[in-house]
Parts: C-alpha cells; structure tokens; sequence
C-alpha cells in the first residue's frame, strides 16, 4: 500500500455510529478503537454516536449525517450479523446509495486471516450515498482493526497510490 510523500494529505471528516442495544459509551471498545485510528491517522472525528439495533433510527441518524456538509464519510460498527436484531445493511440499503460490493469482499478475506470461517457470519458492506461514503464495520474490536488497518485507513488516505477514495470525493456527486 505506497503512500506518495509527495502529495498532499487531506483529512477526512468521519462521524462514527456503534450500532448496539447493549452498549453505551463506557463500553464502547469498538468505537474507542475507530476514534483513536482515525485522529492518529490525522483525519476528524466530525461526530460520533451510539443507535439501538433499530432501521429507522439508524436511517434517520445517517440521513442526518448525510445532509450535514461537515461530514465526507460515516463508519458505523455493529449490526452486521445474521441474527434477527441485525440490521445495518438493511437500513444502509435503505438510504438509495450507490453499493460498494468489494468492500465487503476485501474485509471478509482480510478477516479470514484472523478468524476463518466464522468472517462468513459478518454481512460488512459500504456505499456512497449523496456525496458520503458509508462503511459499516462488525462491532468487534478486531473487526476494527481489519477494517480499518487494512482498508479504511490506506482508502481514506489522499496520498495513497495508485488510487483512493479521498481522490474521488469530488465527483461523488457528478451526474
């Protein structure tokens, strides 16, 4: 993953959404780990906050986010499994956004490194919705650590080659 030292680093605004009807901010490991990658990074946690497993509050809290200018990109942890309170990737399709299927992909190889066949268990999905990007991470720490280590921070990083993420946010809203 180069980083060409001769371009410039842009810093991203990222709001970060837990996903949990078990967790409030004192047991917000997954959470903690996301804010702390993201300020070492040198990008700005713009918000951050903690939802039910519930699809319209989530729906509801990303529109906002969405709409707000000081937000380019939005990584929520938790709610991607298959158990019945699970409901990210339904209230992420639910937005009308463009989906991003190599996301998902790339972070269940990754997370196979770590955990075999249980990354099948993880639904891990992104899209850019209105000119924001959207990543929904597992709520575990290590889910975390793959996904961001191994893909949100090098995507997220202007001076990454050959390509990345950052470089497109300006078309994003292109027609």
């Amino acid at each position: 993953m180069p980083i060409d030292e001769s371009r410039a680093f842009l810093p991203v605004r990222i709001a970060i959404l837990t996903v949990s009807d078990t967790r409030g901010p004192a047991e917000d490991r997954s959470g903690d780990a996301l804010a702390e990658r993201i300020a070492r990074a040198g990008h700005v946690v713009a918000d951050r906050a903690i939802e039910k497993d519930d699809a319209d509050r989530l729906v509801a809290r990303l529109h906002g986010w969405i709409d707000d200018a000081q937000v380019d990109c939005v990584i929520t942890t938790g709610g991607t499994g298959v158990t019945g309170r699970d409901v990210t990737p339904e209230a992420l399709a639910r937005l009308g956004g463009k989906d991003i299927p190599g996301f998902g992909e790339l972070f269940r190889w990754l997370s196979y490194q770590s955990i075999g066949t249980s990354t099948i268990q993880s639904r891990a999905c992104a899209c850019v919705v209105r000119g924001t990007y959207i990543f929904a991470l597992p709520g575990s720490t290590g889910a975390v650590k793959d996904g961001w280590d191994g893909i949100l921070g090098p995507q997220l990083d202007s001076r990454h080659t050959p390509c990345n993420f950052v470089e497109l946010m300006p078309r994003l809203l292109e027609r």
